[in-house]
């Protein structure tokens, strides 16, 4: 049986991922303007995040614009959040799938082989969730460094890598690590030996003497 104190530890590390995928998801600066080339000096800094894109100016003033359409946006943002919602609610229900297995809670029984599989089923679905984030960033990371590095983009719309794509990066390795965690409660089944147990053989007590 696992211990207690690695789905407690499981636990905390994935709720602590989940948080940070929520926060990474809807922070803006998910990419910020690239400052090379004639771009070095500039009163405004641009982010874009996948709800709306940010103006910060050299004054202190913030201007957010949040995408009127979807059907607007590229097909790689539009699947980028697709995966972050579908990670973040996976992640949510193996973490309370989870809950519901864990030893030091009552829910579920008294069967501890029970509370263990269902533990282990949401340790699995907490790393599917973490998995489709963690698919998420990447992809939106490679469509940020093949548009930075392509020779026909102009300089002064370039964009590198934001504070939310590794604030989503770390949620996701988090997650992981938790369901990973929590997927190592599966019971182990009893090793049943292949020699049968010895059984004394007490016959019924001898009525003759033998005699030499």
């Amino acid at each position: 049986m696992a211990n207690s104190g690695i789905q407690l530890l499981g636990f905390f590390l994935s709720l602590v991922g989940i948080t940070g995928l929520i926060v990474g998801t809807i922070l803006p600066q998910w990419k910020m303007s690239a400052y090379i080339g004639d771009n070095i000096i500039t009163a405004v800094a641009m982010y874009q995040g996948l709800w709306m894109s940010c103006a910060f100016q050299s004054t202190g003033q913030v201007q957010c614009k949040i995408y009127d359409s979807i059907l607007q946006l590229d097909s790689s943002l539009q699947a980028t959040r697709a995966l972050m919602i579908v990670g973040i609610i996976v992640s949510v229900a193996g973490l309370g799938v989870s809950c519901l297995g864990m030893k030091c809670t009552t829910c579920g029984g008294g069967d501890k082989i029970r509370k263990s599989r269902v533990a282990m089923t949401g340790g699995i679905v907490l790393l599917v969730g973490g998995m489709c984030c963690i698919v998420a960033c990447s992809w939106f990371a490679h469509n940020v460094i093949r548009a930075f590095y392509n020779p026909y983009t102009p300089v002064n719309t370039k964009f590198e890598f934001g504070v939310a794509i590794f604030v989503a990066w770390g949620g996701s390795l988090l997650d992981v690590l938790g369901g990973t965690m929590l997927a190592s409660s599966c019971p182990r089944k009893k090793q049943v030996s292949k020699y049968p147990a010895p059984t004394s053989r007490s016959g019924p007590p001898s009525s003759a003497k033998e005699y030499v």
